[in-house]
Parts: structure tokens; C-alpha cells; sequence
């Protein structure tokens, strides 16, 4: 029973991968390397259980040298909004394309001096019509009961943007050496302590 679930999770994952449009990604990913080049950062925002998935991008992108930031949708409203900067990225993550405050947020910095990116599972979302770039999956299911919890969604914003942080870091040049200057900790940093090829 336990390997059908996670063998149709993985499926369902591998389908929606499937579905990625290769020029959209292509279009993130020099968007984002044009800011990071510039002296910008690239900022992701979300809500509820996308929360801890911009974190982790944010923390890869730290670990990588790279310039990442996170802004809670809920709070950006309330003075969080400051960590925003002319000529910065920011991706707006949204399962339903149509969250109340991740509309608020996109629609505030509508004419700021930043690139709004919307990561999204539905084409036919408010978002979708406000926010001039847009990269969205499809999703078959979540995976759940009812199909409703945030689950395989979380996954895929999980490996999309790992993915995005690991093309930059190639693009940019980035050498093991970087790494290992951020990561002196744990497990990695003792492996990282006896070399490695840049």
C-alpha cells in the first residue's frame, strides 16, 4: 500500500515536470541571472506551506553565494516590503493563481522598478492576468483524500526552483570553493574540510 502511494506521488511529480515549458524556465532563469549580474537579488514570496519551500531556496541560494531573499505575502503589506529594491526579481508562488494577499502584493509593486515572476499550477488565476511573466505547471493531483492539501504542489515548488538555484549557480560561474567558504558546518563542511575540485 506504502509504495503505491509514494510511486504515484513520484509519477504525478514526473508529469507535471513534463509539462514545464523550456522557454518560460529559460526566460526565468536569464531574468534572474541579468538581476543577480546587476547587483540585485532575487526575492521569493509565499504564504501558507510555500512559507518553508521559499526559505529553503533562499537558504540554497545563500549556501551557492547568490543573493536570495524571502517575503511573507502576509506581512509584505506591513512594512516587510522595504527589502525590495529597484532592479530586484521577484517570484510570487501561488497554487490557485487567485490568493487574496499574494493579489494585494503583486498588484502594489505593479509599477515598482522589479521584474514579478507568477509560479503557478493554474493558468486561469487573477494572477495570471496582472502579472506580465508566468511560469506555470500542471498538476494532475495532490496526492491527498480530497485532493486539496498543498503536497505534490509544495513538492514540485520544492524541485523548480532547487533547479533554478543550481542553473544560476552554473551560469554564474560558481566554483565548489564558494561553497565551501559558506558551508564550514555539519557533515558537508567536514567533507569540504579535506578539499575538493573547484
Amino acid at each position: 500500500m506504502s509504495q503505491k502511494y509514494y510511486t504515484d506521488i513520484i509519477s504525478t511529480i514526473s508529469q507535471s515536470f513534463r509539462g514545464l515549458d523550456e522557454n518560460k524556465f529559460a526566460a526565468l532563469l536569464d531574468d534572474c541571472e541579468t538581476v543577480i549580474r546587476s547587483g540585485g537579488k532575487v526575492i521569493a514570496s509565499g504564504l501558507g506551506k510555500n512559507v518553508p519551500i521559499c526559505e529553503k531556496f533562499v537558504g540554497m541560494m545563500n549556501s551557492l553565494g547568490l543573493e536570495g531573499a524571502f517575503i511573507h505575502t502576509n506581512t509584505a503589506m506591513h512594512g516587510d516590503l522595504g527589502i525590495i529594491k529597484d532592479n530586484d526579481i521577484v517570484l510570487i508562488l501561488s497554487k490557485s493563481g487567485s490568493t487574496a494577499e499574494s493579489l494585494l502584493f503583486a498588484e502594489y509593486i505593479r509599477d515598482w522598478k522589479v521584474k514579478r515572476w507568477l509560479l503557478s499550477f493554474n493558468d486561469g488565476g487573477k494572477l495570471s492576468r496582472i502579472v506580465e511573466n508566468k511560469l506555470l505547471l500542471p498538476l494532475a493531483h495532490e496526492g491527498d483524500l480530497w485532493d486539496i492539501v498543498p503536497n505534490n504542489s509544495s513538492s514540485c515548488y520544492l524541485i523548480l526552483l532547487q533547479g533554478l538555484a543550481l542553473y544560476l549557480a552554473e551560469r554564474l560561474g560558481i566554483r565548489l570553493t564558494d561553497f565551501k567558504r559558506n558551508h564550514p558546518g555539519g557533515a558537508i563542511g567536514k567533507k569540504l574540510a579535506g578539499g575538493g575540485n573547484e
